[in-house]
């Protein structure tokens, strides 16, 4: 006869032969797949982001109308004036006028806005804003559940800049400029001090390359009493763009303001 003892041992040999022949425990949980890109929370959102082709940390400004969806909103790009930044678009209004234009009939769509300098070219340094523009914010957009940019805003500065990026992305469906900075000469480009020199100048100059641009495609404004007129006047005359504005203003804020609607009810009427 088993012994109390022996009968407690018995059934600890049978819990432990149990135990081995059980399954064995489970690794580590895999991991998950990749979530859904995340789109704006908010009609404004401002984050810094680590450029490589500009070398330097940029402000990414996204601007979507109030009250719409932003997941899978087609992009316009809106590249600010020399000495502004990405920010610039936010103190002249861009947020409420978007969503103004939207609720007035405009198909909505984003705005997006970063930092540039150089006339948003290349000009020899180790700052490339035009290769930030095609190489690093497609990638930024799609993180953010926007489509990639099809239409291009630029004052100024940026309407250099809007133009010369229309050249490289024929597909466009808008390129809008307000007031752009363009050069007649060397000499004129020169007193700038931008460019590293006239070869640079007028491999980026937009004058010099009219033939690479979508007349259809284009937008062009410009104040009466702005410097930059006679240049704008001779992009007009070059190109023949669906649209050319010129009427009473300066090269100053207040115009730009006013001239708004205009160019977001442009470039919306061709992004849907």
């Amino acid at each position: 006869m088993l012994s109390r003892r022996g009968l407690l041992a018995g059934s600890t040999l049978a819990l432990l032969a149990g135990c081995s022949s059980a399954e064995p425990a489970p690794g580590p949980p895999p991991v998950p797949a990749p979530t859904r890109p995340s789109a704006p929370s908010a009609p404004v959102t401002v984050q810094r982001m680590p450029s490589a082709a500009r070398g330097t940390d940029v402000d990414l400004v996204l601007i979507t109308p109030e009250g719409v969806p932003s997941s899978g909103l087609p992009v316009c790009l809106a590249l600010h004036g020399r000495g502004a930044r990405a920010r610039t678009f936010l103190d002249l209004g861009v947020p409420a006028a978007l969503t103004r234009a939207v609720r007035e009939g405009v198909p909505p769509f984003a705005v997006a806005a970063v930092d540039g300098d150089h006339y948003w070219v290349g000009v020899g340094e180790d700052d490339d804003p035009q290769r930030m523009l095609t190489d690093e914010v497609p990638a930024w957009l799609t993180a953010r559940d926007l489509r990639p940019a099809s239409a291009v805003f630029g004052i100024s500065m940026g309407g250099f800049g809007a133009l010369r990026f229309a050249r490289a992305h024929p597909d466009l469906k808008a390129v809008a400029t307000a007031s752009a900075a363009l050069f007649v000469s060397w000499p004129d480009a020169r007193s700038r001090k931008v460019f590293s020199d006239e070869a640079n100048w007028r491999a980026e100059e937009p004058l010099l390359h009219t033939g690479e641009l979508r007349p259809d495609a284009v937008g062009v404004w410009c104040g009466e009493s702005d410097p930059f007129l006679s240049a704008d006047r001779k992009l007009v005359k070059a190109v023949s763009p669906a649209v050319s504005r010129f009427s009473p203003g300066g090269h100053q804020d207040e115009y730009w303001r006013g001239i708004l609607p205009d160019v977001l009810k442009f470039v919306g009427q061709r992004l849907n």
